[in-house]
């Protein structure tokens, strides 16, 4: 058969034979994308792989033979290609081996019973255009520096909002493991993820980092060197006093929690003791909140185009103007700890 060039090649690997027809259902029904292959597990993903050379491989994480973290370390360390994970919030195990998928160079993750009800064809879209690769990111390209920081501000009365969509987990990683222990201010995030899935990047993050990383509490009072996600399903915002608001607002362009919405109350809170860290995501969620955070005198980190599963989210934050520094992901936490005149920078 041949396949038209502007076509994305996707490889299944499912163990399931009726969830891989359903799958090739959904992924075709989009014209610019094609299945070529189908593994019923991890051997045969890899195998697959090697020979068809797919934009795109859509990974179950639990099968016999071999699961889907173990082909997801095989593939990324000899074939690297980008790979979404399905798996099922169900069963901290489960979710422990998502995360750690990430961790070998997967770069989303999906609930299975999300599916259906989600945008399937425009997720694989955005990870089949990514260029993966398995050597440490490249060096700065770009940056660009505006009015310093305030140094009368103490950092222990700021407060640091990070959002990220697609890409995001593996992008807060890198920059929240660069972090001291004794980091000096509380941390807030909204990443947006499927439902059931919070707890366990609050927890994976957590294991990996020198801070500590939790899911955020309404009512919670933010602490220093502490990290706090927002649950899928609600609106975070900051309460005067460093509080933690945790509120049922509907869906702000489409997303609950959304990145906007916590941007917003950073700047009306903290004003210009807020920073603001937008990351990897699709679309262009976030972008208004960090306006009115600039507008603030906050200041404002973007990821670069390079180093960006999808360049959405930072570039309609650079569009808007609001944007001080654009970094490669790992050099955000070094322009971070600089903001805060603090000189410990943690190996990533």
């Amino acid at each position: 058969m041949t396949i038209p060039p502007l076509q994305k090649r996707v490889l299944i690997v499912d163990d399931s034979p009726a969830a891989c027809r359903l799958l090739e259902q959904w992924i075709t029904a989009d014209a610019s994308l094609v299945v070529v292959g189908v593994a019923h597990n991890g051997q045969e993903a890899i195998r697959m792989t090697a020979q068809l050379k797919p934009d795109a491989v859509t990974m179950d994480i639990v099968m016999p033979l071999m699961d889907g973290l173990e082909a997801t370390k095989q593939i990324m360390a000899y074939t690297p290609t980008p790979i979404l994970i399905f798996a099922s919030s169900v069963g901290e195990q489960n979710n422990a081996l998502a995360f750690e998928a990430l961790s070998y160079g997967a770069l989303d993750v999906i609930e299975k019973k999300d599916i259906p009800t989600i945008d399937l064809a425009a997720r694989i879209k955005a990870i089949a255009s990514v260029k993966v690769i398995s050597h440490p990111l490249a060096k700065l390209e770009r940056m660009r520096k505006q009015q310093p920081f305030d140094r009368q501000l103490a950092a222990s009365e700021m407060i640091v909002a990070l959002a990220a969509s697609t890409g995001g987990p593996q992008a807060l990683l890198t920059v929240l493991k660069q972090l001291p222990e004794d980091f000096p201010c509380g941390l807030v995030i909204v990443q947006h993820i499927s439902a059931g899935f919070t707890q366990g990047l609050a927890d994976w993050m957590d294991r990996e980092c020198h801070i500590k990383v939790k899911l955020a509490v309404d009512g919670e009072r933010i602490s220093a060197g502490i990290a706090y996600v927002a649950p899928t399903g609600s609106q975070m915002r900051l309460g005067k006093g460093g509080v933690i608001c945790l509120t049922d607002e509907p869906p702000c362009l489409g997303h609950k929690p959304s990145a906007t919405i916590l941007f917003e109350s950073a700047s009306e809170v903290y004003g210009s003791r807020a920073i603001g860290i937008i990351l990897t995501g699709m679309g262009t969620d976030g972008a208004a909140g960090l306006l009115k955070l600039h507008a603030a005198s906050g200041k404002v980190i973007a990821q670069d185009e390079k180093t960006s599963v999808v360049f959405g989210m930072p570039k309609a934050a650079i569009d808007s103007g609001s944007v001080d520094w654009v970094l490669p992901i790992d050099h955000v936490a070094g322009q971070l700890m600089t903001i805060l005149n603090v000189s410990t920078v943690r190996p990533g």
